[in-house]
């Protein structure tokens, strides 16, 4: 545990998800790290620099909990003219829970804490606080028949979260309680290739009609040792954003990603 906060200390400088594959207990014990970059440079009819950097530490004990944290950035500017700037940091606990055998290593409690700012969506800052538990999907159809999901891994959460958002335009502050639900998905092709999915819905507790959405793909294939290249593609929706920002947001990128 002090390795992985000396770890979080020293690379919270870097500028955006490094995977959005589902992280669980057991997955790979110890202490593990990978980073992503992605870096983009055009000239010509199009003057555009943009850069991309994050970073995960994960540790595992293996059998009763798993604990990881991540930074991300982006920064990216148009002719000469900054148009992307915004960070990211998450934090997050996973413990298992042992209740009825039926439920033996398939549900889990989450803890997690969250901070970012995006300035051209006029985010100053965000931060947010949450628990849930997690339940691990295909277990029981694999001990019927091992091939239906032999290789795929599948989770359902549901929680709640607080979160605070302050605004660089003149939109009010918001302290709000959320409904936090999730459904993550990673198939593995081979050793070398996988297919990953994460949805989420956040609805306001009180007022079902203030949500957010967010929809992550992810396909990673392995290029040298422990090297790969991942091409990502997201749609997230916010039902009532601050004013002039754009109600969706998606876009797609290709990320060089490193693990050791």
């Amino acid at each position: 545990m002090k390795l992985l906060i000396i770890l979080l200390i020293n690379i919270t400088s870097l500028l955006a998800l490094v995977s959005v594959a589902p992280v669980d207990i057991g997955d790979r014990p110890g202490t593990h790290v990978i980073g992503s970059v992605s870096l983009e440079s055009k000239r010509g009819n199009t003057d555009r620099n943009n850069y991309q950097a994050s970073a995960r530490v994960t540790y595992d004990d293996a059998q009763d909990y798993v604990v990881w944290g991540e930074v991300a950035g982006e920064y990216g500017q148009s002719r000469h003219q900054k148009d992307t700037d915004n960070l990211y940091a998450h934090l997050r606990y996973i413990s298992a829970i042992d209740l009825l055998p039926i439920y033996s290593n398939n549900l889990r409690a989450e803890y997690f804490g969250q901070i970012q700012r995006d300035e051209f969506k006029l985010i100053e800052e965000r931060g947010l606080l949450g628990v849930g538990l997690r339940y691990k999907l295909f277990e029981l159809l694999n001990s019927i028949s091992p091939n239906v999901f032999r290789t795929s891994r599948g989770y359902l959460g549901a929680g709640g979260l607080y979160e605070r958002i302050g605004y660089t335009s003149d939109d009010p502050i918001e302290n709000n309680v959320r409904l936090n639900t999730y459904f993550a998905y990673v198939m593995e092709f081979s050793r070398d290739a996988s297919f990953s999915y994460n949805f989420y819905y956040q609805p306001k507790i009180n007022y079902f009609s203030d949500y957010a959405i967010s929809n992550k793909f992810e396909l990673k294939v392995k290029i040298f040792e422990k090297f790969f290249l991942s091409f990502n593609a997201y749609y997230d929706v916010d039902s009532i954003p601050p004013h002039s920002v754009e109600t969706n947001d998606y876009g797609q990128k290709t990320n060089l990603i490193f693990e050791f």
